[in-house]
C-alpha cells in the first residue's frame, strides 16, 4: 500500500501544472506612430528641352550642353552662328523641407535611319524641397556626333527620376 501511495504522490507532483509565482511576469503598453508625407511629384517644364543646337558634323565629335545651358563642341563639330543651346528643366513638389535624389538616363535622338546617342547630367545629384515643398533642377548633356549623318531635325527623349532619401 505504501508503494501505491508513494507512486500516486510522485505521479501527481510530476503532472500538476506549474503556477507562476507573484512577480514572475509583467505587462506594459507600447506606443506606435506614423507620419504620412506628401508624395513626390516630378513635372517637366513644358517650354524646356535639352537643346544641342545647330551644328555641322565634319568627322565627328560631341556637343556639350551644361546644366546651365551653355554649349560647346569637341572634335570636328562646329556650332552654327546664332545656334541656341539650352538645358532642360524640371520642377519637384512634395513634402516640406524633404531631401530627395535625382537620376537621369541617357537617350538617343533620331532622324529617319540616322541616330545619335547622348548622356545627361542633372544640375545636382540631390536636392531639398523648400519649406513650401517645391524645388527645381536642370539637365544638361553630351551628344556624340558621328560622320555621315543625315541633315535635318533629330528628336528623342530620356527619363528623369526623383525619390525621397
Amino acid at each position: 500500500m505504501k508503494k501505491i501511495l508513494l507512486s500516486t504522490v510522485i505521479a501527481l507532483s510530476v503532472c500538476a501544472p506549474a503556477y507562476a509565482a507573484s512577480g514572475n511576469s509583467s505587462t506594459a503598453t507600447g506606443s506606435a506612430t506614423a507620419l504620412v508625407v506628401a508624395p513626390i511629384v516630378l513635372t517637366h517644364t513644358s517650354t524646356a528641352s535639352l537643346n544641342f543646337g545647330s551644328f555641322t558634323t565634319g568627322t565627328g565629335g560631341s556637343v556639350v550642353v551644361t546644366s546651365a545651358g551653355a554649349g560647346s563642341v569637341t572634335g570636328d563639330v562646329g556650332l552654327v552662328p546664332g545656334s541656341t543651346n539650352a538645358a532642360d528643366a524640371f520642377t519637384v513638389t512634395g513634402d516640406n523641407s524633404r531631401n530627395f535624389s535625382i537620376a537621369t538616363t541617357s537617350g538617343t535622338i533620331t532622324n529617319g535611319a540616322s541616330s545619335m546617342g547622348f548622356t545627361t547630367t542633372p544640375s545636382a545629384a540631390a536636392g531639398t524641397t523648400t519649406s513650401s515643398g517645391t524645388a527645381a533642377f536642370t539637365v544638361g548633356g553630351t551628344l556624340t556626333v558621328g560622320t555621315g549623318l543625315a541633315t535635318g531635325t533629330y528628336t528623342g527623349s530620356y527619363s528623369a527620376t526623383v525619390a525621397y532619401d
